[in-house]
C-alpha cells in the first residue's frame, strides 16, 4: 500500500484559537475513512488542513507528490449557485489543473463528462445553469467535477446534504466502485452510513481517535448528545437514549 498523506502532531485553528490538537493520521491508497464527531469538533478544519486551505499552528503534513492528488466535494452551501455556468462547464472545470493556458478541452474530455453525467443521472441537465437545478442535482454535479481528473484521494464534506433518497443508495455504490481506484475521506453526520460503508473511522473532537474498523463504540455515540437516530439493517430504525427514570 502506498502512503498518500501523513499528518504528524498537527495542531490548527482560527485566529489563535486551537481547534485541533496533536493530530496524527496516515492515509493509504486503498483507505475509505469516515470522519465523525460532534459539531465544532474539528472535522471540516481537518479537511482544510489536508487540502492546504489552512496552515497548521504546528506539526507536519507530508503529501504524496503524485499529480491529481485530491478531488474535493465541498458542502453544498459553500458553492456559489449564482455564478453563470452550466452543469457541463462545472464538471469540465475539474480538469483545469491539467490544462495549459488557453488549451481547449478535447473530445476525450467531453466524453468523460458525458459518461459521468449519465452515471449520476443528470445528463439531461448538462446545459442547465447551476442556479436552476436542485440541491441534489448540484451535489451530483460537484461529485462529477471532483472525480473527473481521476484523483488519488476523494475528499467529501457531508456529501449527503440535499441529496434525494434515490441518489443516496446510488452514491454508496459509486463510492464503493471509486474506492477500487482511489482513497476516500468522508465527513458525515450519518452514523449508520459510516458504520455500513467505510473501512475505518477517525473520530474527532479536538483530538483524533483512529479506529482501523467501522465499529462505533458507546463513548463516541455519547459525544453526539441524545437522542440519536440510527438506521439499522433488516430492523426497525431506533433511537438511542441515555438512562432515565
Amino acid at each position: 500500500m502506498a502512503k498518500l498523506i501523513d499528518l504528524k502532531n498537527i495542531s490548527a485553528g482560527y485566529n489563535g484559537k486551537t481547534i485541533l490538537k496533536n493530530i496524527n493520521l496516515k492515509v493509504f491508497d486503498n483507505d475509505f475513512i469516515g470522519i465523525i464527531g460532534p459539531n465544532g469538533g474539528g472535522k471540516t478544519t481537518l479537511l482544510k488542513v489536508i487540502l492546504g486551505l489552512l496552515k497548521p499552528y504546528k506539526g507536519e503534513l507530508i503529501l504524496n507528490d503524485k499529480q491529481n492528488l485530491f478531488g474535493y466535494l465541498p458542502q453544498y452551501n459553500n458553492f456559489d449557485t449564482n455564478f453563470p455556468i452550466s452543469v457541463k462547464e462545472v464538471v469540465l472545470s475539474g480538469l483545469i489543473s491539467e490544462k495549459k493556458l488557453y488549451k481547449k478541452y478535447t473530445s476525450n474530455d467531453i466524453y468523460k463528462v458525458e459518461k459521468l453525467l449519465r452515471k449520476t443521472g443528470i445528463w439531461n441537465y448538462q446545459n442547465s445553469k447551476i442556479g436552476e437545478i436542485s440541491g441534489g442535482q448540484m451535489q451530483r454535479t460537484l461529485l462529477c467535477r471532483a472525480i473527473i481528473s481521476s484523483p488519488q484521494i476523494l475528499i467529501l464534506d457531508e456529501p449527503l446534504t440535499y441529496v434525494d433518497s434515490n441518489f443516496e443508495s446510488e452514491l454508496y455504490q459509486i463510492l464503493n466502485e471509486l474506492n477500487k481506484k482511489m482513497a476516500i475521506i468522508m465527513v458525515s453526520h450519518n452514523i449508520s452510513m459510516v458504520n455500513s460503508h467505510v473501512k475505518s473511522i477517525a473520530y474527532i473532537n479536538g483530538d483524533l481517535h483512529y479506529h482501523n474498523s467501522n465499529t462505533i463504540n458507546l463513548e463516541q455515540l455519547k459525544s453526539y448528545g441524545y437522542p440519536i437516530d440510527l438506521i439499522t439493517h433488516r430492523s426497525v430504525p431506533h433511537r438511542v437514549l441515555p438512562k432515565h427514570k
